[in-house]
């Protein structure tokens, strides 16, 4: 049996949503998403857009990110982050990481924030791994102090929790999801800017199709451009497909949960291997574990027996383009340099079976016992 790193469950609920909107009867699908999205999250405004990475870059218009300014982002990200930066010729700074949750490592961000203050630094996207936020408490407090946005990332982090408040509704400027994650390939495609900031959020939306406004007459087609948009609107046949999902999020998130407790009991023991560590509320919409060594080889003999892993992420300095343009060198970020030639994703996704289950656990445990 081949297990697949991630597989997409749907249902009649979905196809059922997919005929309304071809049949014309859901002409304010992508509105409905929203609102939806809204009461889901606790946000008091969301904007749907095409992809995560859209949205991501909707956000980076919305704060008004120009020439030169600065952002701050850990290096272990996936390349959409430092790159919506990059489109709009500002420099990504980035941040090591902690070793055991994965994501920007704060310590490290105070103290670049205390030893380089630049009034070029315009904000801090931090992204949340695997479905587990970082302390946003003390996230929040060192943006306040040295006064920079907090732009989150919650590709990971669909319905995921920081002390009780869905992530998205904690206090970011700008929190962006995306329904199709990096390596998770979806369906559909859609991605979600959340804020509560008015003017930021009315500043994206009058970007997000052109920057285009239309009279109110009765013809409809006179219309103006007031800025430099782009197109960021989320098709209405992934908005009705996203609808559906989201009304299944949260069992999503339980069926993920019980499936992380199972590796956990079923690979406590295994030799070589560290399974997460659990600091915040956690989704486990990747499950990343470490295998202390020969990782890739570990990867190539579970794939023999079936199993399709992943990896999150590629560090950014280990990439051509980052490590050119700003002459980063392997051991800049040794953290996370260190965590890359260990780390591996396993198959979490509610789509699986016990059955599936039980045999990701044997074959990890057949691998593991054959490490020297």
């Amino acid at each position: 049996m081949k297990i697949p790193f991630y597989r997409v469950n749907v249902g009649g609920d979905e196809r059922e949503k997919i005929d309304e909107v071809l049949d014309g009867e859901a002409p304010n699908i992508v509105e409905e998403l929203e609102s939806a999205f809204e009461s889901y999250i606790g946000a008091k405004y969301a904007l749907a857009t095409s992809h995560g990475t859209s949205a991501l870059h909707l956000a980076m218009l919305a704060i008004d990110l120009k020439r030169g300014d600065k952002v701050l982002c850990s290096i272990n990200a996936f390349p959409s982050v430092p790159e919506v930066v990059r489109h709009f010729d500002a420099e990504p700074i980035f941040v090591d990481i902690d070793p055991d949750l994965f994501s920007m490592d704060l310590d490290k961000l105070e103290a670049h924030l205390a030893e380089h203050k630049s009034k070029k630094l315009k904000a801090v996207i931090v992204s949340h791994i695997a479905g587990q936020s970082i302390n946003l408490d003390r996230l929040y407090s060192i943006a306040k102090m040295y006064d920079v946005k907090v732009i989150e990332d919650a590709s990971d982090a669909l319905g995921a929790t920081y002390r009780g408040a869905k992530i998205g509704s904690t206090g970011a400027t700008i929190t962006c999801f995306d329904f199709s994650p990096h390596l998770r390939r979806n369906v559909c495609n859609g991605g979600m800017l959340v804020s509560d900031d008015e003017e930021i959020i009315e500043r994206a939306k009058s970007l997000r199709y052109h920057a285009l406004s239309t009279d109110d007459d009765a013809l409809g087609y006179v219309y103006d451009v007031s800025d430099i948009g782009s197109e960021y609107t989320i098709s209405p046949l992934d908005a009705a497909i996203i609808l559906v999902q989201l009304e299944k999020q949260d069992e999503i998130i339980e069926r993920q949960q019980a499936i992380a407790a199972l590796f956990k009991k079923k690979l406590a023991k295994a030799p070589h291997i560290t399974l997460p560590v659990v600091a915040e509320e956690h989704i486990f919409s990747l499950y990343i574990v470490k295998i202390d060594k020969n990782r890739d080889s570990f990867a190539r003999e579970l794939s023999t027996l079936g199993i399709e892993t992943g990896l999150h992420y590629i560090p950014l300095h280990l990439l051509n383009y980052y490590k050119s343009k700003y002459s980063l060198r392997i051991n800049d970020f040794p953290v996370a340099l260190r965590n890359f030639s260990q780390v591996l994703s396993i198959p979490n996704y509610a789509a699986l079976s016990d059955k599936e289950v039980d045999l990701i656990c044997k074959a990890i445990l057949e691998v593991a016992s054959t490490r020297v």
